[in-house]
């Protein structure tokens, strides 16, 4: 996983949380509106408008987020501060003192984002907010409540620049609490980008081990990985589980390591207790791996025990139809779409198109049919990955 995408990742869930503040914003407005209905005089028609308008733009960053989805656009926390200072520059100039904590929202709005800039952003936007409302409340005192000043100088030295000089210290104090977490969350990202490569090198390492027992080349675990991540992101998986899916897959044949050479290696048909030797690799599998922690390493051992199974229940263990994980479903295409179409010392590897007919024709029989679809939809995805790893060693 690289850092750019535990970043962008980062982004979408504050994007998600920013829109479901802004949603409790809504309940915020609905109770200041019957405060104003019931206990002050403004105009009832007033009030309707502006607490509409309100809330109209306070469900913006959800219409945004969670509607069109747009929540990884790195224009979208913009959206939510904007809308975040129209509302308290509505309040501020509907109730004046009354609501003057919510000119700090943009700026908490903003720090939640750590971003420096996005908190220079806000004080700004507050700031003309703040000067607005205060033109506002002067120019129209007779409408809003709290205004007491009907002089633009008067209002200026007493209202505006104590205002603005509030917003000003919050935002300085935001800008170096943001600064010092932006740097921690930068270390934690680095760290897990760490941990993760490293676990991923180590989890390639014995993949490659168990494959290379067999005479097989890194080849195979490399394309398998590429195709459940084709069929991972056919399926409608987020990104980040498309690349555990991706890595656990490469130790789908690690309980190899417990089968002697001699029954890998045989060039003739296995006899009927070699091949239920052979067939337990995929409990061997889930033994090495079924007290690893992580989710990875779930996937992993979720996919060693059950990449052989059938839909039609003539697999390794018996299992069919969706008594066989997903994830496993998804697998068996993958290994015998890479199975049949690679050279082994053994065989010949089939045609793309024999190959592409062969798994049509066990749909419904070893392959769930769904996933025979998605196989059909992507096999151009499949050829290319074919055709850009190709086995370094030919038997």
């Amino acid at each position: 996983m690289e850092q750019g995408n535990l970043i962008k990742d980062n982004y979408k869930k504050i994007n998600q949380i920013s829109a479901r503040c802004m949603r409790v914003i809504v309940f915020m407005l609905v109770i200041a509106f019957v405060y104003c209905w019931f206990l002050t005089d403004i105009d009832d028609m007033l009030l309707v408008i502006f607490f509409a308008s309100s809330v109209f733009v306070a469900l913006i960053p959800t219409l945004v987020v969670n509607v069109f989805k747009v929540d990884e656009a790195p224009s979208t926390k913009y959206v939510v501060i904007i809308c975040v200072s129209i509302i308290a520059t509505s309040l501020l100039t509907l109730l004046s003192s009354l609501a003057f904590p919510i000119m700090l929202f943009p700026i908490m709005m903003a720090s939640l984002y750590t971003n420096q800039t996005l908190v220079l952003f806000a004080s700004l936007l507050m700031s003309c907010g703040v000067a607005i409302s205060s033109f506002m409340s002067c120019r129209f005192h007779d409408l809003f409540i709290g205004s007491q000043y009907t002089d633009f100088y008067d209002v200026l030295i007493a209202y505006t620049i104590p205002q603005i000089v509030i917003v000003f210290i919050m935002s300085v104090v935001a800008y170096f609490i943001v600064q010092r977490n932006s740097m921690m969350i930068n270390t934690a990202v680095n760290t897990a980008v760490t941990m993760q490569n490293n676990q991923n090198g180590l989890i390639y390492s014995f993949a490659e081990i168990s494959e290379s027992k067999s005479k097989f080349t890194g080849e195979h675990i490399k394309r398998v990985a590429e195709y459940m991540r084709v069929l991972g992101k056919a399926s409608g998986f987020d990104d980040e589980y498309v690349d555990k899916l991706a890595t656990a897959s490469m130790m789908h044949d690690i309980g190899k390591l417990m089968i002697s050479e001699e029954i890998l290696d045989k060039p003739d048909k296995l006899t009927d207790e070699e091949y239920q030797i052979m067939k337990n690799h995929v409990l061997y599998g889930e033994a090495l791996l079924e007290k690893c922690p992580g989710e990875m390493m779930h996937l992993a051992c979720v996919l060693a025990k059950e990449h052989h199974e059938r839909w039609d229940g003539s697999g390794y263990l018996g299992m069919k139809g969706e008594e066989i994980a997903y994830i496993s479903r998804l697998m068996a295409v993958c290994d015998v779409f890479d199975a049949l179409t690679s050279d082994r010392y053994y065989k010949k590897g089939w045609s793309l198109e024999d190959t592409f007919d062969e798994i049509i024709r066990l749909s419904g029989k070893h392959f769930d049919p769904k996933v025979v679809k998605l196989f059909i939809q992507n096999f151009d995805a499949f050829k290319a990955i074919h055709n850009k790893i190709p086995d370094k060693q030919k038997y």
